[in-house]
């Protein structure tokens, strides 16, 4: 099902710094919690993203727009959306990158603990893996990943993470 609707981008200064994100009418909000609140949110027909619903409080949702979306867009707070939001039925409300499936495929162990790891840390480490373009860099933060993984027994420490990809040239 399609919910389409019209928005203000809204900016507010949060314990993280600045949040631009648009508020999802309440009616919308609740068909789309029934099932999962993972979506493909489209804005201005023009730019697609997966996305989550995050509580506001008061049975109120938003999602959030970073600065590559809104740069993209060209759009800026106090800016009225068209919003287009459809349920998200891919297996990890995230693209997966090709080299990292095939690096799942062939190293097992890897592949047991990256799936037991929550739906969210599995999306932030899909995130971190595919933010290089070149499948290269994927390839090689993919495969620093799994070595994480299976050294720390599945456990995720990001900060150990980060020092694991400084030790391989990431910055």
């Amino acid at each position: 099902m399609i919910h389409k609707f019209s928005v203000r981008l809204d900016k507010i200064n949060s314990s993280l710094g600045w949040n631009y994100h648009f508020v999802v009418p309440l009616e919308i909000s609740k068909i789309i919690l029934k099932e999962n609140r993972r979506v493909v949110c489209t804005i201005n027909n023009n730019l697609s993203f997966q996305c989550g619903l995050f509580p506001k409080g008061k049975g109120i949702y938003f999602i959030n727009l970073n600065k590559e979306n809104r740069t993209k867009l060209n759009i800026n707070a106090g800016d009225e959306l068209t919003i287009e939001l459809t349920g998200d039925t891919s297996k990890y409300g995230i693209p997966i990158p090709s080299v990292f499936e095939e690096l799942l495929a062939q190293d097992p162990e890897g592949e047991k603990h990256f799936h037991a790891l929550t739906p969210g840390k599995q999306r932030s480490l899909l995130y971190i893996i595919a933010k290089p373009k070149s499948e290269g860099l994927q390839l090689e933060k993919g495969l620093v990943v799994l070595d994480f993984l299976k050294s720390f027994d599945g456990k995720v420490d990001f900060k150990g993470l980060n020092n694991a990809f400084k030790n391989n040239r990431f910055r």
